[in-house]
């Protein structure tokens, strides 16, 4: 006596690649939750450096000018809040694919050229990090929202 074991595994494949499908889709917000902590940490550091008034910055062609036209030459003037308005987050398409999910977290070089500046410093002025000490300090919180939130889209 035999026995015959029939399986027709054409509909477990399909429902296999649906629940491949499903864990790629839940990159992406699971990848946005972490942005979203950097960037709120990266928010908050920026606005303890909010100055009290319109301010300017100077690039190394003022370093040769006498005292007196080094405002002339000056970028500015930038109003309080220019650099924590700059703040920005965004998905990058070309760092990105199915199983990776990328953010970028920096400020927009256009409203705020002296972020670099801050956030490096430079041969006078110590750094004074917003972006990177908000990447350093959320770390472990930045992996368990990442975790939390994949785990969520997944049972979805």
């Amino acid at each position: 006596m035999g026995v015959a074991v029939r399986m027709n595994i054409a509909q477990s494949k399909e429902q296999l690649r649906a629940s491949a499908d499903e864990l790629h889709r839940a990159t992406r917000p699971a990848a946005q939750a972490g942005a979203q902590i950097i960037y709120d940490a990266a928010k908050l550091n920026a606005s303890t450096l909010k100055s009290e008034r319109e301010h300017y910055f100077y690039g190394t062609a003022t370093k040769a000018l006498p005292p007196g036209k080094k405002k002339a030459a000056a970028y500015g003037p930038y109003q309080p809040g220019t650099l924590y308005n700059a703040i920005y987050q965004v998905f990058s398409k070309s760092n990105s694919h199915k199983d990776v999910s990328t953010y970028h977290i920096s400020f927009n070089r256009e409203k705020a050229p002296y972020g670099f500046m801050v956030e490096l410093g430079t041969s006078r002025a110590p750094a004074h990090s917003f972006i990177g000490k908000a990447v350093i300090e959320t770390r472990a919180q930045v992996r368990e929202a990442i975790k939390a939130r994949y785990i969520e889209e997944v049972k979805k």
